[in-house]
């Protein structure tokens, strides 16, 4: 069958790469190069065999050649492939795990928007399985941009981290992520995004009883509402 014949050939890659990676008596050096392509191929074959913790394991093989190789952008890149299989398999530890060093390899790309969507991704897929971890990874990416003045480009992941806390039943940090999400539009003159936002953070307040927030959030937004 085409799907025994896939893994036939993903398992001969990986053994290359090995004998690639490995030291002997009578082989002094090592070939990072060749073999971090090989373990790339080998996971892209793995895949489609639908041998999917082989694939996983295999990605994470390229992403320490690719460190070895001085690419952390491209380790980074093998990382999130790993990191969205461990999903698949159900294995959130490692989702974890994954997605927060391909950011940190980003991170040392001088890449912080890709940096700041590694967590976004992770976070994403940690939201049934582990929803508070997921809840920080979403802040965490909000943070990041927000660092580097670039707070337009986490609107989605605002929307995201509030989404969840409702899910949650947890308004009022509902609330307090629409604000954050509304002096992050203000920052970024997005005079309607920013409008949605108050407006959103008043309506939380009120579902959750709280007059006295809602008001005083009236207040503080009325000339711009008005």
């Amino acid at each position: 069958m085409a799907s025994d014949a896939k893994l036939r050939d993903a398992d001969e890659l990986i053994k290359k790469a090995n004998k690639l990676t490995k030291l002997s008596f009578f082989k002094w050096s090592t070939d990072w190069s060749s073999a971090t392509a090989l373990y790339e191929q080998a996971a892209m074959a793995y895949k489609l065999a639908k041998q999917l913790e082989k694939a996983k394991d295999a990605y994470v093989r390229a992403a320490e050649g690719q460190e070895k190789l001085s690419s952390p952008w491209q380790a980074a890149k093998d990382l999130e492939a790993a990191g969205a299989i461990a999903k698949e398999l159900g294995k959130f530890d490692e989702v974890l795990e994954l997605y927060k060093r391909a950011s940190d390899l980003y991170n040392e790309c001088g890449m912080p928007q890709p940096s700041a969507d590694a967590l976004a991704k992770g976070a994403r897929a940690l939201e049934e399985a582990n929803p508070d971890e997921a809840l920080r990874l979403y802040m965490d990416s909000c943070g990041m941009l927000e660092e580097e003045g670039k707070e337009h480009m986490a609107f989605e992941t605002y929307r995201a981290a509030m989404s969840l806390y409702l899910k949650r039943n947890r308004q009022l940090d509902a609330a307090t992520v629409l604000l954050r999400w509304g002096l992050a539009a203000d920052k970024s003159k997005a005079v309607h995004s920013q409008c949605k936002a108050y407006l959103s953070a008043i309506i939380v307040y009120l579902y959750a009883n709280d007059f006295k927030q809602a008001e005083q959030c009236y207040n503080d937004c009325s000339q711009l509402l008005g």
